[in-house]
């Protein structure tokens, strides 16, 4: 109650938040005032180079345990709120986290952190110099609060936020192949954003709130006249384009391969996995009557996307355009969970994104080293790789196998939750595309392999006969390349081999999109 004097008491628990915020639950704003900080600092200090990875790195080590506290704080407590100037929806902007955007801002900062390790010895000088760092800094940001906001037209903040870091860092080299690749990019990633603005304006027109939990609770409630369907469609368009789906993917292969291998790898893990986020969080969470509505279409997507991803693979010999292809793929099968709709559909969906995000940046930073040692991306002029370095033959072939989703890697698990989900659903069909597809990814990445490293040379090298490799690893960048790289594998082969704590995550995820009483809870501290 507020009080002054010469005015009645004035009753203002249903508009603020009137329980005192404890200090620890402030943590949900760190990964924004880090992220920000060290950007600036950064940016501030471009003109030192050698003062950009030190600094790089240490914001993102306190990014990652930031992130991690807010995961454990949200696993021990539940979703972790905060609402700006303590003004409840509609009128306060608010942070929220449960299990699914805790976990993904968490795996998102481990990735972050081991490629900025690896771009402290990975970078040309000219991208050190122009600013990789405060560029991933600002790009983490964008990323972070993604799946840390409350608000949906935050959300479109931070996506924009994302997009501008981004391109800078996909322009670092000024070559020309990057300033297409940076075009096409940038003009289908406006277009989505332009659907996703437009659909959130609609929303807004409709209930008079961005809030995320006040407009579950309202479209719950239902609302007369609503353009929902609209609204709906332009989500799955918008979001679809940002991560990567059928039939709006093309510009992901077109330019995914142009960035350096460690702004290829942030991008290949992270970027399309937030597309894939949003639509899990808008279709589930927010409009789940509707997603059933459009049960068909997106199984339609779903199976599109992993065919043309696979197929793609197989199709290309530009190693990193294989990559990208296998990016698709595996979009492919967590908009499978997310069409199969089903606690243990999402729970798969999930887990394989959490596989995706630290595999694939794997492989592009795998790619790296075999452009450093052989001198090109494409398989015609690669071979002979695994003489010049046995040690990124055996880590590659094990990312091979774990893309491939063979066991006891990470990508098997995934794939065997949604296999399962799909035929616990009576959706045999699906369950087969699902594993058909893994089985062409497992061809085309495997083709890669061994025209990279197991064939003795180049296309026209005589049997037998090896042909000397053009670049080398210099010795004292080694353990900081290799080691990072193996990080990450290392990473991949834990989870295969003990999947569980990641799968409770990844239940604990799909159980909060399917009933967010806990958060809009959390969000209204019992106001509702």
């Amino acid at each position: 109650m507020a009080e002054s004097a010469g005015h009645a008491a004035v009753d203002v628990a249903s508009a603020m938040v009137t329980a005192p915020i404890a200090p620890l639950d402030a943590i949900i704003v760190a990964p924004t005032l880090i992220t920000l900080l060290f950007g600036s600092v950064l940016l501030m200090a471009r003109k030192r180079p050698e003062t950009q990875a030190p600094l790089g790195i240490a914001g993102l080590l306190f990014l990652t345990a930031a992130t991690a506290g807010i995961l454990a704080r949200v696993v021990t407590g539940g979703p972790l709120t905060m609402t700006m100037g303590s003004w409840l929806p509609p009128f306060g902007i608010t942070f929220a986290v449960d299990a699914l955007g805790a976990s993904f801002a968490f795996v998102s900062s481990v990735v972050a952190l081991v490629v900025g390790v690896f771009a402290s010895r990975g970078l040309r000088r000219v991208e050190s110099r122009y600013g990789f760092y405060p560029f991933l800094l600002l790009m983490m940001t964008g990323v972070c609060n993604a799946f840390l906001t409350g608000d949906i037209f935050n959300l479109y903040v931070w996506f924009e936020v994302m997009l501008i870091a981004s391109f800078g860092l996909i322009v670092l080299g000024n070559s020309k192949e990057q300033l297409d690749g940076a075009v096409r990019y940038a003009v289908l990633n406006l277009l989505a954003a332009a659907f996703f603005l437009t659909a959130t304006g609609y929303l807004y027109g409709a209930l008079g709130t961005l809030n995320m939990a006040e407009i579950a609770i309202k479209l719950r409630e239902g609302v007369p006249g609503m353009p929902i369907n609209t609204i709906t469609a332009l989500y799955i368009l918008g979001f679809g384009m940002k991560a990567a789906a059928f039939p709006v993917a093309f510009w992901l292969p077109a330019s995914y391969h142009t960035p350096s291998p460690s702004a290829g790898a942030v991008f290949a893990g992270l970027l399309t996995k937030v597309g894939a986020y949003a639509l899990l969080r808008t279709l589930i969470m927010l409009m789940p009557s509707e997603e059933a509505l459009y049960d068909t279409f997106l199984t339609a997507l779903a199976i599109g996307t992993m065919l043309l991803g696979s197929l793609g693979a197989m199709a290309h010999s530009d190693f990193r355009r294989i990559l990208g292809y296998l990016v698709i793929s595996g979009i492919g099968v967590i908009l499978a969970g997310l069409a199969i709709g089903t606690a243990e559909g999402l729970s798969g969906g999930i887990f394989y994104a959490f596989h995706s995000m630290i595999v694939m940046s794997a492989l592009y930073l795998a790619s790296g080293l075999v452009g450093q040692l052989g001198g090109s991306q494409d398989l015609r002029k690669l071979g002979g790789l695994y003489g010049a370095s046995p040690l990124l033959a055996g880590l590659t072939l094990t990312l091979v196998f774990s893309v491939s989703a063979l066991p006891p890697f990470s990508g098997f698990w995934a794939k065997i939750l949604v296999t399962e989900a799909a035929m616990v659903d009576g959706r045999w069909w699906l369950a087969g595309i699902v594993l058909g597809t893994g089985l062409l990814n497992a061809l085309a990445s495997g083709r890669a392999f061994t025209q990279i490293f197991w064939r003795g040379g180049p296309v026209g090298t005589p049997d037998g006969a090896e042909k000397s490799v053009p670049g080398e690893i210099a010795r004292e960048d080694r353990a900081v390349l290799f080691g990072s790289l193996g990080a990450l594998t290392l990473l991949s082969l834990v989870i295969g081999l003990w999947p569980s704590p990641l799968m409770r995550l990844a239940e604990a995820g799909a159980a909060g999109l399917l009933d967010p009483t806990l958060y809009i809870r959390a969000v209204f501290g019992g106001a509702s």
